[in-house]
């Protein structure tokens, strides 16, 4: 009999775990907005990032093609004969982050007291950004916390993540705008490897409910 219970709570835990069968209206709405405006952030900030010179500017637009290879991960991770291929997904994501930080400190580095140029598309892109993801992040949480989904709760994070790198780059390309301090960038630069590095980490292990979704 206490088999046959156990046997009946480890179903419903696994039920309760497991990804839904299809993706939720709430869930495909948030990430359908997230690969649009991830799409425009990288491609705006990497335009911006050639055309100032600016280290800070290239690697904000690297990350955000990292977040739009996670939001469509996410988007996978509802298909249940999926869920191997995305836990691999979220590794290789990881990956490209620790590598991504690790060429930015070179590049910072090689380029300190670079010729850098003001960026007006820069500041702008960086801006919206600032407003944009802590709002995507908010509702990917609760979302997340809703489905019980650690991919969904990985996601919301790196959304987090992107929002403060954001704010490091705004801050450079604001402070060389105004004072011309050529090794501003580079800082900002600098500044914003750890937080890739904090990403690829929560990208590696996952963060969540727990569930092995």
């Amino acid at each position: 009999m206490a088999t046959s219970n156990q046997l009946g709570s480890n179903d419903q835990c696994c039920d309760s775990c497991a990804p839904p069968a299809a993706v939720p209206r709430a869930v495909a709405w948030l990430q359908g907005v997230t690969l649009v405006w991830m799409l425009a952030e990288c491609i705006g900030s990497l335009v911006a990032a050639f055309n100032a010179h600016s280290v800070a500017l290239l690697a904000f637009g690297a990350d955000s093609l990292i977040e739009l290879l996670s939001a469509t991960v996410v988007l996978l991770a509802f298909l249940p004969w999926l869920a191997r291929r995305n836990e691999v997904a979220e590794r290789a994501s990881a990956v490209l982050l620790f590598l991504l930080a690790a060429a930015v400190v070179v590049i910072a580095a090689l380029s300190w007291r670079g010729s850098v140029q003001v960026s007006c598309l820069g500041i702008a892109v960086t801006s919206l950004a600032l407003v944009i993801m802590p709002v995507l992040a908010w509702l990917k949480r609760r979302q997340a916390l809703a489905l019980n989904h650690r991919a969904l709760a990985a996601d919301a994070a790196q959304s987090a993540t992107c929002a403060w790198l954001a704010a490091v780059t705004l801050a450079g390309l604001a402070a060389f705008a105004l004072w011309h301090i050529r090794w501003v960038d580079s800082v900002a630069a600098l500044v914003a490897a750890p937080i890739l590095i904090v990403e690829g980490r929560r990208a590696w292990r996952g963060d969540g409910c727990g569930c092995g979704v």
